[in-house]
């Protein structure tokens, strides 16, 4: 635990050292917020070799990172998925445990749901199962596996919030059309033209082109309920959307 401290406390210090730098250099403090299976991945591995840029200093965020984290007034941007395409991607990275790129073991309840199901289909059919424990069954592995259970309010908190942080948006990319909107976002990052998205499938954290992402009407209806509340963000996203 000591050792843990010490390095949180580095980490922390070393971020402390690096935004007096950044401010007096008078560089604009533009963060990336990390959602999860929205190519956020792939747009950092293309942005870390230009973090200390001559007008803009990026930080590039884990997860774990909230608006919450980021002081009004700095810049923020984020990509954003259709619920329905992030939650087939994350049921399936899980499924792999996150592999190739990474290595992160489920966890006891993540390895019961995939012992129960193991097509996105599958689950999200058996959300209106007739079958009361099959019906639980799917709601625990909704609740438990990792990005599948991860709302976009996580990052973004509530509705009010958001829109008192809307000045502080940047600007918002979509995964449907990472391509082009990352080159829209180069150009307000003040980056080279020959700064690229990764084109292979570990460097990206992409799933394999092979696998089953059917989803049956049922699935489909039962999907859209149940992330309701991000349809609701993305509509806000559209409201507030600097490019709009």
């Amino acid at each position: 635990m000591p050792t843990f401290n010490r390095q949180k406390l580095w980490g922390y210090l070393q971020v402390k050292k690096r935004r007096l730098k950044d401010k007096l250099h008078g560089r604009q403090m533009v963060h990336f917020l990390h959602i999860g299976k929205t190519g956020g991945t792939a747009i950092s591995h293309a942005l870390r070799p230009h973090m200390h840029g001559d007008r803009i200093a990026l930080y590039i965020h884990a997860h774990k990172v909230t608006l919450r984290d980021v002081p009004r007034g700095e810049a923020v941007f984020f990509f954003v998925r259709d619920p329905i395409k992030r939650f087939v991607s994350g049921f399936y990275g899980r499924q792999r445990q996150d592999q190739p790129r990474y290595f992160s073991p489920w966890s006891a309840a993540e390895a019961r749901a995939f012992s129960r199901f193991d097509t996105p289909n599958a689950l999200a059919t058996a959300l209106s199962s007739p079958d009361a424990p099959r019906k639980q069954a799917a709601e625990d592995a909704m609740h438990s596996i990792q990005h599948v259970r991860d709302s976009y309010w996580y990052w973004f908190d509530n509705a009010a919030y958001f829109r008192a942080r809307a000045a502080d948006v940047l600007f918002i990319g979509h995964q449907n059309t990472l391509t082009a909107d990352f080159e829209r976002l180069k150009v307000l990052l003040h980056l080279p033209p020959d700064v690229t998205l990764p084109r292979d499938d570990i460097h990206a954290h992409r799933n394999p082109g092979s696998l089953d992402k059917r989803l049956d009407e049922t699935a489909v209806r039962n999907l859209r309920a149940w992330y309701q509340a991000d349809y609701d963000f993305l509509a806000l996203c559209a409201e507030i959307d600097p490019a709009h």
